[in-house]
């Protein structure tokens, strides 16, 4: 970690004056994984806070929205889904050039990938049926209630997802990908109809983005809301199991020819099985969209971060690179999925 991008003097005036309890002196170290939202470990003698910021420069419009962060978060605490809770969010640019929001710092651990690699089955079992559990509980938030009703769009959550998502993929389209082209054409005319479900969805829900218990399977946090908003449950179920296609280790971080019984893990039918119990759900029809939506969504991200590299605004151009040699796969993922 390293403090870069903070203006520590200024954080240290603005939080003095408006969080209640805080005493500095102040320390910042910038964590280095995982968040396209600056995020900072802040430390003073008597207490440890995270700070969440939108990145400086010019940003996209709709882009890092750390306002919506802080709203589903805060409207999500002392629920079933467990999340940071949270202090203030600052709006005012002239603090340190940008939205930035303050919570609670959570000490748990967070597995990169689902083998767990050195857990035992029983942790493994544990941790993944607790994962199912979070993602339910998700999902059967009270939107009105919780005051997120007016969180997202309304009307055909996929619809709107796949018409946004061509948009992205031919803005960033450096070559011609017949599979892309078949993909978005299946997708195009096989959207299901409006089921009426609408919900909180998460938008990245994947087992490194969760938090448990340093020495339990209990989950503590729920991290990085960057990409929720109110759509359809299907969606973050389907990209469970599609990251869990993917090849096993640091790369793929799936579980694609892996012996789950073995070690603890649960098939892709059990997981959801147990989520539509959950949920009080009979079963799910035509799964094999929502797993194609979201390997179409995935390649279209990294032909995104194919582009930049071919832009030379990449941070890490050869791995971009790299990156964007799979969105082939991902399309021809998404084509099985649809015939299965």
């Amino acid at each position: 970690m390293n403090n870069t991008h903070l203006d520590l003097a200024a954080v240290d005036t603005y939080l003095s004056t408006h969080l209640p309890g805080y005493r500095g002196p102040l320390e910042a170290t910038k964590f280095e994984v995982g968040q396209s939202n600056p995020t900072f470990l802040l430390q003073t003698p008597e207490k440890a806070y995270v700070l969440r910021r939108k990145p400086p420069g010019t940003l996209l419009k709709s882009a890092h929205a750390v306002d919506r962060e802080f709203r589903v978060q805060t409207a999500l605490a002392d629920s079933a889904v467990p999340v940071p809770r949270m202090y203030l969010l600052c709006q005012d640019d002239s603090v340190i050039g940008s939205d930035f929001y303050v919570m609670e710092r959570l000490e748990g651990r967070v597995f990169l990938e689902p083998t767990m690699s050195g857990e035992n089955k029983e942790t493994r079992s544990a941790v993944l049926d607790e994962m199912n559990r979070v993602l339910a509980a998700l999902h059967m938030v009270d939107i009105e209630a919780a005051g997120l009703s007016d969180y997202g769009p309304p009307g055909n959550y996929f619809d709107r997802q796949i018409a946004r998502w061509i948009k992205q993929y031919r803005a960033s389209e450096t070559s011609e990908i017949p599979e892309m082209n078949a993909l978005i054409g299946a997708l195009e005319h096989s959207v299901p109809e409006d089921d009426g479900q609408r919900t909180l969805v998460h938008g990245d829900y994947r087992i490194d983005n969760l938090m448990f218990e340093k020495q339990g399977t209990r989950c503590i946090g729920v991290l990085d809301w960057e990409l929720s908003t109110i759509g359809h449950p299907y969606a973050d179920l389907a990209a469970v199991i599609m990251q869990w296609r993917m090849p096993p280790g640091t790369e793929g971080r799936g579980l694609a020819g892996i012996d789950r019984e073995s070690l603890g893990l649960p098939s892709d039918q059990a997981f959801i099985n147990l989520y539509c119990q959950r949920r009080g759900l009979s079963g799910i029809d035509n799964f094999g969209f929502y797993l194609a939506f979201n390997f179409f969504r995935m390649a279209g991200i990294l032909q995104g971060v194919y582009k930049r590299a071919q832009d030379g605004n990449a941070s890490d151009p050869e791995r971009a690179l790299v990156l964007g040699s799979y969105v082939p796969m991902f399309a021809q993922h998404g084509l099985a999925a649809l015939k299965a």
